[in-house]
C-alpha cells in the first residue's frame, strides 16, 4: 500500500467514524456540508468508500459540520487523532490548559 493510499484510507475511516459519532446519516452530513441534497448521500458514501477524494474546500465544510479540525482527517497518529477529535469538545478552558501543559514540556 503506497503512502497516498494509506492517507486516503485514513481519511475514509475518520470521516465515517466522526459522522457516526455525531449520529448523522450520509445524506444529513452532506447537506450540512453544503452538498446538494439530491447527491449528498452518494457523495459522502463515495468519500467514505474512497471512490472519490474530497477537495480541501469540501474537507473544511465536512470538518465544520462534524465539529472537528480538518487535520483530524489526515493524521496517522491515533493519539493525535483522538486529541483532534475531542479538541472542540473540551472547550476553551480545556484547550488552554492542554496547550499550557504542552508548553511546559520545553
Amino acid at each position: 500500500m503506497n503512502e497516498s493510499t494509506t492517507y486516503q484510507k485514513i481519511f475514509c475511516e475518520r470521516l465515517k467514524f466522526a459522522r457516526l459519532a455525531k449520529g448523522l446519516s450520509q445524506k444529513k452530513l452532506g447537506i450540512l456540508a453544503g452538498i446538494d441534497e439530491f447527491v449528498a448521500s452518494a457523495r459522502i458514501n463515495r468519500y467514505e468508500q474512497g471512490v472519490h477524494q474530497a477537495s480541501i474546500d469540501v474537507v473544511h465544510q465536512l470538518a465544520k459540520a462534524l465539529d472537528v479540525p480538518p487535520a483530524y482527517f489526515y493524521t496517522d497518529d491515533e493519539d493525535l487523532a483522538l486529541l483532534l477529535f475531542k479538541w472542540n469538545r473540551i472547550g476553551s478552558d480545556g484547550r488552554k490548559a492542554l496547550v499550557e501543559s504542552v508548553r511546559s514540556l520545553d
